[in-house]
């Protein structure tokens, strides 16, 4: 039997898709028959993918959103909703990484705060913002991006790998809650995947984590996209709360 992949006639949102994993994520989705809006705060590199999708003969397009400001979130969704009449898909990849390097006793709460606010708060908003229209529907698919730092912990990580565990949490728990109406919410752990992310990541850290990993290398941002794409679709009907392993084997539970 033939995989049910084709995402085709559907439209896909992805917050924080101007680079990066995000934007593996869009050009992957396109690929297999979506269109694609782009939501980052970056409006000239969203559009940039999106352009790029379309000269690849995909549907895309690049629309600015701060995910941090709630009200902005609900009316980017509402405006995309009145476009294109309705959302599918939501891919969250929103977030950076804080301070590295630095034990998290000599962190202040508003080092935290500020990576919450990015992280996990905005992955809140983007998921209230899409689920009223996916629960009338009757049919939704929810990708948020959280990291192996979320299951294992990364030291001198602590608000990264704070707001990544939340995320997981978040997911198990409203997936549970919305099992039953069609929609599947799921995340993926990656390890360290080549990513703009990753620039202001000290080597020490790198170093720690790449070491971590069997496969001996960084993951590419392409097999995070391709994985997404199979996830989203009609294919992946049955699984839902589920952390998905992109870590080149680190991670085998």
């Amino acid at each position: 039997m033939k995989l049910k992949t084709s995402l085709e006639g559907q439209t896909a949102v992805v917050a924080g898709g101007a680079s990066g994993i995000g934007a593996a994520c869009a050009k992957s989705i396109a690929a297999n028959g979506a269109h694609v809006v782009i939501l980052d705060k970056d409006l000239d590199r969203a559009k940039l993918i999106a352009n790029e999708i379309k000269a690849d003969g995909g549907q895309a397009e690049g629309i600015y959103l701060d995910a941090t400001s709630s009200d902005e979130v609900k009316k980017t969704i509402a405006g995309i909703l009145a476009a294109h009449k309705k959302i599918e898909i939501l891919v969250n990849s929103v977030g950076v990484t804080g301070s590295t390097g630095v034990p998290s006793h000599e962190l202040s709460l508003d080092d935290y705060r500020k990576i919450f606010e990015i992280n996990f708060y905005s992955a809140l908003s983007l998921q209230s913002a899409v689920m009223p229209h996916m629960l009338k529907s009757g049919y939704g698919r929810i990708m948020h991006i959280a990291s192996i730092a979320g299951k294992e912990g990364n030291p001198n990580m602590g608000p990264y790998s704070s707001t990544k565990a939340a995320l997981i949490g978040h997911v198990k728990s409203s997936a549970k809650e919305v099992a039953s109406k069609g929609v599947t919410i799921n995340t993926i752990a990656p390890a360290v995947v080549r990513s703009p992310i990753n620039d202001n990541t000290s080597p020490q850290v790198l170093e720690y984590m790449i070491s971590r990993i069997p496969m001996g290398r960084i993951g590419e941002p392409h097999e995070v996209g391709d994985l997404v794409a199979f996830v989203v679709s009609p294919a992946a009907s049955f699984t839902t709360g589920f952390v998905f392993d992109l870590s080149g084997g680190r991670a085998t539970y």
